[in-house]
């Protein structure tokens, strides 16, 4: 192939990679390009080389992930005021820098005033319109997308034929059922039906602050292959951009609405973006909702606007109202019924209430076949029958489908404790039950049985009154003059042992 064929050949592939994004940040050609003042540009290099004492052009280039030919007038400027001066020279017509007395007292004043010294940030107007262009509502996920994002998991047709549309509009939705039916799991998966990567900047610079918003806890760097030197990887863009995957962000007990604000560091003086800023072009899971630190309504009234707005208002450590993206499907999972924790007005802007049902015995035995290849043993469908006969349909006991992988890791620690292999057998199953489930009975009944184990002791304490066990107390109760014999009940031996249903839950406390 000729040099003119090759070099046609790759333009057109090329070409074709890049059509796929509809985003792509254009590498910069001058300083004006940066789209922040110079003054910040000399001062990241400043406090580069404060921090590493001496360093080349080209890493200072790279650290700051601003093209080398650019900084070469910074670093000029810089040498002519007397801040940096030439220690070495290093290949490729470069030099080896460090700051002199008058630059390292720069330095520190510019330390002081704000400790960032990662790569050079971007202007907030460039991150909403990366945003805009990458947002996850102008996908449409098809049934194929979904089917190939849910591959690995069991999931019921009518689910699915109720979820689909949900993703499918991008807008926000509940997830509710009894725990265990996998919504959690459910939820990270929804991301997957969207396109996997975009493009977010590592920081952003809006009226002299510097707010970080790459979070290598939530962001996940994706590049598109991994030999640097491949086709698209050679493509020059913004080095101030990270191509990662579509974050999903889950928050669960723990949030509070501090962490829905930016979040300012006194010392540092650096802004952190919030997580429903993380979370923009990707999905916001809000896990065990209504279980937070904080009420459900003064959650949902803090993003009540947002989500009918699609934009979100923070404030800057100056006082400055910025307004930033709102560009996520926000999903909150419950175990709750969604009535019962928000009024009409948020139902209205979550459009779409899914719920997520225990699974049928067929789609049980499907879940322990793919645990049972996941375990590394023989999948046995006549000990899942007897499993299900005995301690689901006898106990009256409700299937998860998070028992299959449970059940089985218990199993998987019996053996590997007793020197055993691997094996579903019916005995085993017999014996992570008993450890597995909890004891349960009904509120009534654990009272009668409690107040009788309580009196068995001859405890002071008498027991609370119900219809189904009246009250007994060690002394009969003074009876009026004209009044007979007072029955009384005579209380179990101190040594004699109540029984207990154990297909019941035990919900009473002991104090």
């Amino acid at each position: 192939m000729h040099n003119s064929d090759y070099q046609a050949s790759r333009d057109g592939l090329l070409a074709a990679i890049l059509a796929e994004e509809s985003y792509r940040p254009n590498e910069p050609r001058e300083l004006d390009d940066l789209g922040i003042p110079v003054s910040v540009v000399e001062s990241l290099v400043q406090k580069r080389l404060l921090v590493t004492g001496v360093a080349t052009g080209r890493k200072l280039a790279d650290d700051l992930c601003i093209p080398f030919r650019m900084l070469e007038d910074v670093f000029r400027s810089q040498r002519e005021r007397q801040l940096l001066v030439h220690k070495g020279s290093a290949p490729f017509n470069d030099y080896v820098y460090m700051l002199t007395e008058s630059g390292r007292d720069r330095a520190q004043a510019a330390m002081s005033a704000c400790a960032y010294v990662g790569p050079a940030p971007v202007p907030l107007m460039d991150y909403v319109l990366s945003s805009e262009a990458q947002t996850i509502r102008a996908e449409s996920p098809r049934r194929e997308q979904l089917l190939q994002a849910f591959r690995t998991i069991t999931i019921d047709e009518n689910l699915f034929e109720s979820l689909g549309p949900a993703i499918n509009s991008g807008a926000g939705l509940f997830l509710y059922g009894e725990p265990g039916n996998g919504k959690s799991t459910l939820a990270r998966r929804i991301t997957a039906c969207f396109g996997q990567r975009i493009w977010i900047p590592n920081a952003i610079f809006e009226d002299g602050q510097i707010i970080k918003l790459y979070d290598a806890a939530v962001h996940e760097s994706a590049p598109d292959d991994d030999d640097e030197h491949s086709i698209v990887m050679s493509a020059a863009y913004d080095r101030r951009w990270l191509k990662i995957r579509r974050p999903t962000v889950v928050v669960g007990g723990e949030l509070t609405m501090d962490a829905l604000e930016m979040r300012h560091d006194p010392r540092s003086n650096v802004c952190e973006a919030p997580l429903q800023m993380k979370s923009n072009c990707g999905c916001l899971l809000v896990d065990d909702f209504g279980r937070q630190r904080i009420e459900p309504t003064e959650l949902l009234n803090r993003w009540i606007v947002p989500l009918e707005n699609r934009v979100d208002y923070l404030a800057l450590p100056t006082g400055k109202k910025i307004q930033v993206p709102f560009e996520q499907l926000i999903i909150f999972s419950t175990n709750l019924e969604p009535k019962d924790l928000v009024d009409d007005a948020f139902l209205r802007r979550i459009p779409y209430k899914v719920e997520i049902t225990d699974p049928g015995e067929d789609e049980f035995h499907r879940l322990f076949e793919i645990y049972a290849a996941a375990f590394g043993c023989e999948y046995r469908p006549d000990v899942v029958d007897y499993l299900v006969t005995k301690h689901y349909q006898r106990a009256g006991r409700a299937m998860r489908r998070c028992h299959p992988r449970d059940l089985l890791s218990q199993i998987r620690n019996y053996c590997v404790y007793n020197d055993l292999p691997m094996e579903m057998r019916d005995e085993y199953f017999d014996r992570v039950t008993a450890s597995y489930f909890t004891i349960v009975i009904n509120e009534e009944a654990a009272k009668k049985d409690w107040s009788q184990v309580e009196s068995g002791r001859h405890e002071r304490v008498a027991p609370a009154a119900t219809d189904a066990a009246p009250q007994t107390t060690d002394r009969p109760a003074t009876a009026p003059a004209n009044a007979g014999p007072t029955p009384t009940t005579a209380a179990p031996a101190p040594n004699e042992s109540t029984s207990i249903p154990l297909n019941h839950t035990f919900n009473t406390s002991m104090s």
